[in-house]
């Protein structure tokens, strides 16, 4: 098995095979078309995709970022060689129905072929993987002729997709969005309004852009309860299919990011001449819930894209530290003796065992999350996909914020075990920490989601989702239990996930005596414990199929050693952490929540 730049493929197969039971979920009815080899013709087709086409556009889309040019969008030439790639590859409609001209996969799967072309080059997976997230709405939320003029050739390939839903004064309050929708009497709305920060919203990479549109019909009521969702395509199409004339969406400018240049991120403006039509995609005043298909479809995206992008970091810095001597030990005094490889001074070995412990453990997470998602709909019992359903609710807000949060980590750690060239642009890894950066930021910041975790998710229908979560987490606990030599290693995982379950209940109480603010003001502390105890959890499973692996005298020694090895460190040294960040919410440490403004 040759190496990759992306991802260390015997984990791949371990994390798909050892750990989460790709073939078993192969083995459901939906999925059972699929021979096992046609499961590794499509890993390996993504992976000689990712590294042959979109791996080597990745830093020259970064240096030639979009144009805005007399009234429209100039990308590099690339641009369109990649996108083009993915689609005929089938990657835009891998996980939709065969029906509508999908490839029927596991998304699993897709989501494993996903995190190849986002850590070879995010900025153009983007277009496609924002094309199939608006065809998978409307498949969910469309009637059948929207289905068929606008979410078929999105899987096709022919036309691509966005998500409008920031405004300039709103940003992430979506409640105080101002785009307006006016009812028309053929039953068609036209919009008035503008859009922010919409990524793909101009271009000629197809034949037209369809936009996912939240607005307010006229007369609705205030806040997100008054929100309905519109499709609103950048040219007409009749009834056939065909592509027409221009709607009256126009680009206004583009934003220039830090990071992610490749993609064009836009400002729209929505009916400027009052002739800007729109479909309404379910019920008036249901829009949030149904882009919400589409926005947790994201925030699994974004949490594999901060995995994989820190995953390919960590590979480099990995063979950068073998590399590269310099220095000796520093027991080692004679200073006639042979420089070392850097990876023998304990520091690095510190640094690239913290980031193998991060991008491991999040890209078992998000994989995790995406066997939900595949159970939930396809699973056998209707217990099990109720569980499943209930289980993806609670970790969609820590796939996307745990990962991108600590994924940034780990790329800024590639750049450090670099030293001075890794802050260079000779080397990849200062463009990785870029792209990375707006991870904890888009699809709802890394803050809302942690609020969103502590008092919506791990509260909803009075915890059940989260005593789910333990009763699996303490099942196995108990198979470590069985193993005398991880007993010690795994007390504080037990204590915390105790903590973490407690902590939620009198938060819940605080809340419930009006005390809301004070309550959720360390939120974000929530986040990194529950994520902390997700990721040591997928880790000690990790390491228990190792263990197992290596009774049994199979596969490499070497790498079943090395998943002991990092599942110890992130119990020694990570969950410590986690243990302060759940001791400032059980204990309403309020030194954040009674700060004034005046007092900065």
């Amino acid at each position: 098995m040759s190496a990759s730049p992306l991802v260390d493929l015997r984990n791949q197969r371990f994390m798909l095979t050892e750990v989460l039971d790709l073939p078993g979920l192969c083995a459901l009815p939906a999925f059972a078309a699929h021979e096992p080899a046609a499961i590794d013709a499509v890993l390996e087709a993504a992976q000689q995709l990712a590294e042959q086409v979109f791996l080597p556009q990745a830093a020259q889309a970064d240096r030639e970022e979009p144009q805005f040019v007399e009234g429209g969008v100039v990308l590099p030439a690339s641009t369109r060689t990649v996108t083009a790639a993915y689609a005929e590859g089938g990657f835009n409609a891998a996980s939709a129905p065969p029906e509508h001209g999908g490839l029927g996969l596991p998304y699993t799967l897709a989501l494993a072929c996903d995190g190849l072309f986002m850590g070879a080059n995010t900025a153009a997976a983007g277009y496609g993987l924002l094309t199939r997230g608006a065809a998978h709405l409307l498949l969910a939320h469309g009637n059948s002729a929207q289905i068929q003029r606008y979410a078929e050739p999105l899987l096709a390939g022919r036309f691509f997709g966005t998500m409008c839903l920031s405004e300039p004064q709103a940003g992430s309050s979506l409640g105080d969005i101002r785009t307006r929708a006016i009812p028309q009497a053929d039953g068609s709305y036209r919009l008035e309004g503008q859009k922010m920060w919409i990524s793909s919203g101009e271009h000629t990479l197809g034949e037209t852009i369809i936009h996912l549109v939240l607005a307010r019909i006229e007369g609705a009521p205030a806040g997100t309860r008054g929100i309905s969702l519109f499709v609103v395509p950048r040219n007409h199409i009749d009834a056939d299919g065909n592509v027409g004339a221009r709607n009256d969406v126009q680009l206004a400018g583009l934003n220039h990011k830090l990071g992610q240049r490749g993609i064009v991120n836009t400002v729209l403006k929505f009916g400027e001449g009052g002739e800007c039509v729109g479909e309404l995609v379910g019920q008036p005043n249901q829009g949030l819930a149904a882009m919400f298909h589409m926005m947790n479809e994201a925030r699994i995206g974004v949490g594999i894209g901060a995995v994989m992008l820190a995953y390919r970091g960590y590979l480099y810095a990995l063979q950068y530290a073998r590399e590269r001597r310099q220095g000796r030990p520093v027991d080692m005094r004679d200073p006639e003796s042979k420089p070392v490889a850097i990876i023998e001074h304990a520091d690095v070995r510190r640094l690239l065992l913290r980031q193998r412990a991060f991008v491991e453990g999040g890209y078992a997470l998000c994989l995790y999350a995406a066997t939900l998602v595949d159970l939930k709909a396809h699973a056998l019992e209707a217990s099990t996909r109720e569980e499943s359903g209930r289980l993806l609710d609670l970790l969609t807000p820590i796939v996307k914020s745990w990962s991108s949060e600590y994924g940034v980590i780990a790329s800024d750690h590639a750049i450090q075990v670099l030293g001075g060239y890794g802050y260079t642009r000779e080397y990849p890894v200062e463009q990785l920490w870029r792209d990375n950066r707006l991870n904890p930021i888009h699809e709802g910041t890394n803050g809302i989601q942690a609020i969103d975790l502590l008092a919506r998710k791990a509260l909803a229908d009075n915890g059940a989702a989260l005593r789910l979560m333990m009763r699996r987490i303490e099942a196995t606990l108990g198979e470590a239990a069985l193993l005398p030599e991880w007993v010690d290693a795994t007390v504080m995982l037990r204590v915390l996930a105790q903590k973490v379950g407690v902590t939620a209940a009198s938060v819940a109480s605080r809340m419930q005596r009006g005390e809301a603010g004070l309550a959720l003001a360390n939120a974000s502390h929530y986040m990194t414990a529950a994520g902390h105890l997700l990721v040591g959890w997928l880790w000690l499973r990790q390491a228990l199929c190792a263990q197992a692996a290596l009774t049994a005298r199979r596969g490499s020694e070497d790498f079943y050693r090395g998943k002991l090895q990092t599942c110890l460190f992130f119990l020694n040294q990570e969950l410590p952490n986690a243990m302060h960040a759940i001791s400032l919410v059980s204990g309403f440490e309020d030194s954040a929540y009674v700060m004034r403004d005046e007092w900065f």
